[in-house]
């Protein structure tokens, strides 16, 4: 199953391409080409999937869901939060079965 972490845009390219966002912490950069043009703005949050931003989410909802995640991984140890977190966007795209 593939979760995705709300992430914070930091920046936007100039060409609007690309974004980098901050997920708990940890800055990556992501493709905008799944959205329309203007539709993602510095400050705003967003969901990403395999390196896309796939949608732009309400500042309470994606507040919410990172309180969620950080008491998730508070249960996790060291090397499980660090998949978590650093790994989100790089989700097999698989069913249960495994094809």
């Amino acid at each position: 199953m593939c979760l995705s972490i709300p992430s914070k845009v930091v920046e936007v390219s100039d060409d609007k391409m690309m974004c980098k966002v901050d997920t708990m912490g940890v800055k990556r950069e992501a493709n905008l080409l799944m959205m329309q043009e203007g539709d993602v703005n510095v400050g705003d949050y967003v969901l990403l999937h395999i390196g896309f931003v796939m949608n732009k989410i309400d500042e309470k909802e994606a507040l919410s869901s990172i309180e969620t995640y950080r008491e998730i991984l508070e249960a996790m140890d060291e090397e499980e939060r660090k998949r978590a977190i650093l790994e989100d966007d790089e989700c097999p795209n698989r069913e249960p079965n495994g094809t």
